[in-house]
């Protein structure tokens, strides 16, 4: 709850600079405002009394879960100061969406009352519907924001339905009452059926396979920072979201619901590695990476009883990773129309630094040692063969081997060029690209040097 009101606050504060015309301060504040969020989040006297209503908890998960998302706004902020300059009467707008978007993240992943779960999940997608269609004179980012309104509203609608049933199969929307109820042999068949619409919903939120076919279309037509915020801090807080729910509410779900996500997670890989493959655009490249990381993510769900940590060092190690490679892509698509992966091509010649901050970035992606990625995806694969399910660990690993391709194909192009063409690349001239690509690479490497670290907060 503190970290709502602080979050909350902030959000407001933007808006009030705006009126009060000091655009200057409007990102350093909000930088400011959010970092004293990841302090109230470890404050344990709350800032005012939730005995009565007990909408959201505090427990060490969600905590750092929250911290993560804080951290990844910090990262989007920063690089809104200068994607935004040339609309910078619209820059108060911008920030405080994506700030409301981590205020819907924080109430997902905190819930305690599935209104609360629902109101958040709202936050966030309808923020981000506006983000996606926030440059009106692109016929694209028009497009984008229409399908993924209407695709996510649908979504929306699997989950309320959801959330309906499950009230009326136990008469409450706490989920420790529901959880309480599960116990219960009488439990009405339409819990089952309402936590699976529920799944499905949040499916569609991290863009698993099949409910996957908006993201290429939306990643790419969006405004490159609103990508970064949708494939990282929305896909990691509904991925979080997702496991929270199925750690409390699996074990009313029938056999054939683990051999249906079973042969999700094998499709959601092999769909998105394998389309990957012929993508030109870096945004659809990403997407489907992002799809494949999914993935990797919904491992855990068979196994919730033991891969919150898991699951915690991947979403950190993905989604850093997807902050660095952001930031490098801004920094040089920031003039051009589209963010073709031609665009790279002679950036290691023109400037090093950069491109060796995108390389580690698709490499940490790929599971390359000693980056982060190769330990995520080592946990995960470890944590899947302790409970047996050694076939799915084998597509991971030649799923690991197929993305090597298509990252390596951007790494190649950064480094190969003729003649004096690399003189050609025009790049941006901001210094704050390149300074958050730096911090979130070297978190980034920090975690995959000392993972342990990380493992050992939950």
């Amino acid at each position: 709850m503190n970290t709502l009101i602080v979050l909350s606050g902030v959000a407001v504060l933007i808006l009030i600079l705006e009126l009060i015309n000091f655009r200057k301060g409007i990102v350093p504040l909000s930088i400011l405002g959010l970092a004293t969020g990841i302090w109230a989040t470890f404050v344990e006297e709350p800032f005012v009394s939730t005995d009565i209503y007990q909408m959201v908890t505090d427990n060490q998960p969600s905590r750092w879960f929250s911290t993560l998302f804080i951290l990844l706004t910090i990262g989007i902020v920063a690089l809104g100061q200068d994607f935004y300059k040339s609309r910078s009467a619209k820059l108060s707008d911008f920030i405080s969406l994506k700030i409301f978007v981590l205020i819907g993240a924080v109430c997902m992943i905190t819930f305690e009352h599935m209104v609360m779960f629902f109101i958040g999940l709202e936050i966030l997608s309808i923020a981000l519907y506006v983000l996606a269609a926030s440059v009106p004179e692109k016929i694209k980012s028009n497009e984008a924001g229409m399908k993924y309104f209407l695709l996510g509203s649908f979504a929306s609608g699997f989950v309320l339905f959801g959330i309906a049933l499950m009230y009326g199969a136990t008469s409450s929307f706490y989920l420790n009452e529901i959880i309480l109820n599960l116990s219960n042999p009488d439990i009405p068949k339409w819990l089952p059926i309402g936590f699976a619409m529920i799944v499905i919903g949040m499916l569609f939120k991290i863009a698993a396979f099949p409910f996957h076919f908006w993201a290429p279309d939306v990643y790419q037509g969006s405004p490159a920072l609103t990508t970064a915020t949708m494939s990282t801090l929305a896909k990691v807080a509904a991925m979080a979201t997702l496991f929270k729910l199925s750690l409390s509410l699996q074990s009313v779900m029938p056999e054939i619901y683990f051999n249906i996500l079973y042969i999700l997670i094998i499709c959601t890989l092999f769909v998105g590695n394998i389309v990957a493959l012929k993508q030109k655009n870096i945004k659809r490249l990403l997407a489907y990476s992002g799809i494949s990381h999914a993935g990797f993510m919904m491992f855990t769900l068979l196994t919730v009883e033991s891969s919150i940590q898991d699951l915690l060092y991947y979403a950190t190690a993905y989604a850093t990773a997807g902050i660095a490679a952001f930031a490098v892509i801004l920094y040089v698509t920031e003039n051009k129309k589209e963010e073709l992966i031609l665009h790279f091509r002679g950036l290691g010649k023109r400037s090093p630094l950069m491109a060796f901050i995108l390389t580690l970035a698709l490499l940490s992606m790929a599971g390359i040692p000693i980056l982060s990625g190769f330990f995520a995806k080592f946990f995960l694969f470890k944590t899947a063969l302790s409970n047996g399910f050694l076939t799915l660990v084998i597509l991971g690993v030649i799923n690991s081997i197929i993305s090597i391709y298509y990252y390596f194909r951007v790494i190649i192009t950064m480094y190969t060029f003729k003649n004096d063409e690399h003189q050609s690349i025009e790049l941006s001239n901001s210094k704050i690209y390149p300074i958050i690509a730096i911090c979130f690479i070297i978190i980034n490497i920090g975690i995959g040097l000392f993972p342990s670290y990380l493992l050992e907060l939950i």
